[in-house]
């Protein structure tokens, strides 16, 4: 089974590319974040010909997740408890059935939380505080589950070309990593790391300076199992090719096969 992670960046700017990806890559469960458009606007019936399922947890104009699933959901849970006053669209957590019992997604659209010393990174914080408890409370099942998505995290230098530029931003700042390092250390394993050792590959490229063409990027996009679902990982790959195609995402999709 297939399951990947892409920030797409904005659908409507980005459904060629988003369906061509699908078309190659074939994966059984797609998380997309930032679609930045509302429920009733994202382009389900381009995802539907294709033979996925469609969630969308939306919001105008930024944010928005969406889950597109070639196994119908069991369940659906919008939006990350612990805080009713948080009206911000980043989280879509799923359930479907597999061969061996059921399978657990949560698609995260973490905040991103520059600049440091504002509201922008005590929510930040504050955010990946909920989901640690979130995740703990799931853990409890004992079920293969993957929280997958765009982190705005940035684990260890060796995930961004020139560490000593980003000492002070929030994708790197000691807090950030350290609430990262809780979450994993709940028990998780982070995907690609399980599957690869080399630094300096990456998810993220800016549009600005040539970064792409520099290799000037960062590792913020991953895939973290749960015990029973690492048990079951095959393999985890970056695809970086979307990077390089017309009008694309900053983004590129990262898959990880396990088997269920």
């Amino acid at each position: 089974m297939k399951i990947a992670s892409w920030n797409i960046n904005g659908i409507k700017a980005r459904i060629d590319a988003a369906t061509t990806w699908l078309k190659q890559a074939n994966p059984d469960i797609a998380c997309l974040q930032e679609i930045k458009c509302v429920d009733e606007a994202f382009p389900s019936f381009e995802f539907e010909t294709l033979g996925y399922h469609v969630h969308v947890h939306g919001q105008k104009g930024f944010n928005g997740v969406a889950l597109l699933s070639k196994l119908p959901f069991d369940e659906v849970t919008p939006r990350l408890a612990g805080d009713p006053d948080d009206v911000q669209s980043r989280y879509l957590e799923a359930v479907v059935s597999v061969p061996s019992g059921v399978l657990r997604i949560l698609n995260i659209y973490l905040p991103n939380g520059n600049p440091p010393g504002t509201d922008k990174y005590v929510y930040k914080l504050a955010w990946m505080s909920r989901l640690r408890e979130r995740v703990k409370a799931l853990l409890a099942y004992e079920e293969p589950m993957i929280i997958a998505g765009d982190f705005n995290v940035i684990p260890a230098p060796e995930d961004v070309y020139n560490p000593s530029a980003w000492t002070e931003d929030a994708l790197f700042r000691p807090e950030t990593r350290a609430q990262f390092r809780a979450l994993v250390n709940l028990g998780l394993t982070d995907a690609f790391r399980a599957c690869h050792d080399e630094p300096n590959s990456f998810t993220f490229w800016d549009y600005q300076a040539g970064a792409w063409q520099k290799n000037q990027g960062l590792r913020i996009d991953h895939l973290l199992l749960s015990p029973q679902a690492a048990d079951r990982l095959q393999a985890c790959e970056i695809d970086p090719a979307p990077r390089g195609w017309e009008k694309p995402s900053d983004h590129v999709p990262i898959l990880i096969e396990l088997n269920v």
